[in-house]
């Protein structure tokens, strides 16, 4: 699993890659703290090349979501495909994000 974080025109992209599981899952955590910090802007999550994310994984995205929520900024979940797009749909997320 790796994240890269990338600030444009004021706001940020995080591009996910690779598997977030439950061994990667505590990095994934600390890896969202940049954006955590951030969360007054608008922040876009893409999940073009993130093959698998496990519940722990979309808890970290629920605790971004809702930080962003409280800050107001937004955050944007783009790209969502494949087996993400399976976990997705199974666990209801669409209906928790912004999706695109």
């Amino acid at each position: 699993m790796n994240i890269e974080i990338k600030e444009q025109n004021g706001s940020y992209v995080g591009n996910l890659y690779g598997w977030i599981d439950t061994a990667e899952a505590s990095q994934f955590l600390e890896d969202l703290k940049p954006l955590m910090a951030n969360a007054n802007k608008s922040i876009e999550l893409n999940c073009q090349k993130l093959e698998y994310i496990c519940s722990l994984g979309l808890r970290g995205m629920l605790a971004l979501n809702k930080e962003c929520a409280t800050k107001g900024g937004s955050l944007v979940v783009t790209h969502v495909e494949g087996e993400v797009l399976k976990i997705f749909t199974l666990t209801g997320f669409f209906r928790l994000f912004d999706v695109r």
